[in-house]
């Protein structure tokens, strides 16, 4: 099966590797290293050859073995044959996906392409976009800071022991409920636009990213002290106790013994909303923004086409994974100290 799934994506690469070259010819486009390019994918699938035969051949090695009633190495050939074969099946997929894609991208003589990837258009956008970018990432730093240190402080407000805090705890309660109900958008809108009509003086001079930076902190700043409050509950209670027994006040015992030890615990699901937040960015534009995207909404009205967009998707992809694979990171790092003890 796997050998002939290898010879199949052969002649279909192949195939498709020719429809790309129909393509460019129509369109008068002729290159050399195109022509290169397009014989070295299509050469591409004859690598599955080699783990596909060495399935073939493990499993007959395993045939033999059976019918020589040597069980222990009949299993032995037929799980190298299964993992030889998977190993075809897995390069296959990723292989048939890639063969999709470019189907997708030249269809209907790559009008596709034209709308998403236009390069003259992205070359020549690319300076915009990457000025307006910045504005997006000012906004995060800034909003990503405020909204650290704001969502502490509503996660100890919540933790506040005795009857004499309950106010405090009533309202800190009742503001994360309200901020991780509301979508952030409307928490931008509201803000953005609500807060100069009300005429107050301090709030009709603060520039728009000033008012987007202080929704998104109000909106993650929720997400936050959730983060905060399950850092916190994770210590133990003996740690409070031995703490407060050595003589340190409540601030004390959390500012030295409790926070630092939650902090290490919760770093990766902080990231997880720095990573939210810097998505979020991308909606100050409701509230006239210029940022990446609206700059790109911006250009893609005045030249009708997409590839403007696609410069911002893929801006925020390059900053994004960074980030992803340091969580990932993270969160095996804290596996493996949870699995030595």
């Amino acid at each position: 099966m796997a050998l002939t799934l290898a010879i199949l994506l052969l002649l279909a690469t192949a195939w498709v590797m020719w429809q790309v070259k129909q393509v460019m010819s129509v369109n008068q486009f002729r290159a050399l290293w195109a022509d290169f390019l397009l014989v070295l994918v299509a050469l591409l699938p004859l690598g599955l050859l080699f783990p596909a035969g060495r399935s073939l051949g493990q499993a007959s090695a395993a045939r033999r073995a059976l019918q020589s009633e040597n069980l222990i190495a009949a299993r032995v050939h037929g799980a190298e044959a299964h993992t030889w074969a998977w190993f075809t099946l897995g390069y296959a997929g990723a292989l048939l996906l890639f063969l999709l894609f470019v189907l997708f991208f030249i269809a209907n003589n790559v009008a596709v392409g034209r709308t998403f990837f236009q390069l003259e258009l992205i070359a020549n956008s690319f300076g915009l976009i990457l000025k307006a970018f910045w504005v997006n990432v000012v906004i995060f730093l800034f909003a990503g800071f405020f909204s650290l240190v704001w969502g502490l402080v509503v996660a100890v407000a919540k933790l506040l022991p005795g009857k004499p805090a309950q106010p405090i705890r009533f309202i800190a309660t009742f503001y994360t409920d309200a901020f991780l109900s509301l979508p952030s958008i409307i928490v931008i809108y509201l803000i953005g636009f609500g807060l100069p009509l009300t005429g107050i003086g301090f709030f009709r001079s603060l520039p728009l990213e000033a008012l987007a930076v202080l929704a998104l902190t109000l909106t993650y700043g929720a997400y936050m002290a959730e983060v905060y409050r399950a850092g916190l509950e994770s210590i133990h209670p003996s740690q409070w106790a031995a703490a407060r027994s050595l003589g340190l006040s409540y601030g004390q015992t959390l500012r030295f013994v409790i926070i630092p030890q939650a902090v290490r615990r919760i770093i990766p699901p902080l990231l997880n909303n720095f990573i939210g937040m810097q998505k979020d960015t991308a909606l100050v534009n409701v509230v006239g923004v210029i940022d990446a995207f609206n700059q790109a909404r911006i250009i893609a009205s005045n030249d009708f086409n997409l590839s403007a967009v696609t410069t911002v998707a893929i801006l925020f992809i390059l900053i994004t994974i960074p980030q992803t694979r340091l969580v990932d990171r993270l969160v095996e790092r804290d596996r493996a100290r949870f699995r030595q003890g």
